[in-house]
């Protein structure tokens, strides 16, 4: 049996036509949704949502495309944009009750979180991102041999059917790869929970690679519409970030700055799943967020 957060409630929820989400929800007080990255599930959360869900309600879902989360064809460049994902979780949220929630996201789910944001000011009250620029930014962060790092990202932005059958030829190593690079303390994610992730991972071959591709097409789109406009998140906002400028050339803070007014931009030490690395100093930075 797969590994489940212990003491949450699991439940399906339809969030848009045919599209139903798997959320693990537990917990009373003021709502905050937790949303996952790559290659993961909402598992990753399962220490932060524990500590949270003594005093807030902790939702925890599956994005689309992943995890125990519907996974529609990929019909058109709006199927897996964040626009599309963000409005799933505010539909998540609504029919669980809460017309208004704080909401984290880690890697993807930070990209999701960010859009959310953006489409949605009166309805998300804080937001956190964790280890991610948002979409524009990172595309323009990345150049020459540095960029060799974000491969991934250019094997997936391809177009349909070449990217989808490389990986799907190989996914345990695929995925697994990120597993082990962008862990620091590999104890962080236990045998169990991995096998979880690249079980997941495997079965959503075509909708991860839906996911990545809108992030180079749409999602920019979206988002260099935002920033010609002045948009800019109102909320709130808190970022932990490795300092992936040091090495790529760009200064993080003040790239964000530039979204966002009311923000606090945090350098961390921790491997970049810092949720199952450093759950105690993830948990204190988003209970900082809520208070403000």
């Amino acid at each position: 049996m797969a590994p489940v957060i212990t003491g949450f409630d699991y439940r399906r929820v339809p969030v848009a036509d045919g599209v139903s989400l798997n959320a693990a929800v537990a917990g009373t007080g003021s709502p905050i949704v937790l949303l996952h990255g790559f290659p993961q599930t909402h598992l990753m959360w399962r220490h932060v949502a524990a500590d949270l869900a003594a005093d807030h309600t902790v939702i925890c879902p599956d994005l689309r495309g992943y995890g125990a989360s519907d996974k529609p064809a990929e019909t058109d460049d709006t199927t897996y944009s964040k626009r599309t994902m963000a409005a799933d979780i505010v539909a998540l949220a609504r029919a669980l009750g809460h017309e208004r929630f704080a909401l984290a996201g880690h890697d993807r789910g930070a990209l999701v979180a960010i859009r959310a944001g953006l489409d949605h000011p009166g309805t998300i009250t804080h937001l956190a991102s964790l280890d991610v620029l948002p979409t524009l930014d990172m595309w323009e962060v990345m150049h020459g041999v540095t960029a060799a790092v974000g491969f991934h990202l250019y094997l997936m932005a391809q177009p349909p059917g070449l990217p989808e059958q490389m990986i799907a030829a190989s996914s345990d190593a695929f995925f697994g790869y990120f597993l082990d690079v962008w862990t620091k303390d590999p104890r962080a994610i236990p045998a169990d929970v991995r096998a979880a992730y690249l079980d997941a991972s495997r079965a959503a071959v075509p909708s991860i690679v839906a996911d990545y591709r809108a992030s180079a097409g749409v999602d920019v789109a979206h988002d260099r519409a935002d920033r010609d406009a002045g948009n800019r998140l109102r909320m709130p906002v808190t970022v932990l970030q490795q300092d992936w400028g040091a090495a790529l050339g760009f200064d993080a803070a003040a790239l964000w700055s530039a979204w966002a007014s009311d923000l606090r931009h945090i350098p961390v030490t921790f491997g970049h799943f810092m949720a199952e690395e450093a759950p105690a100093d993830v948990a204190e930075a988003l209970r900082d967020l809520l208070s403000r």
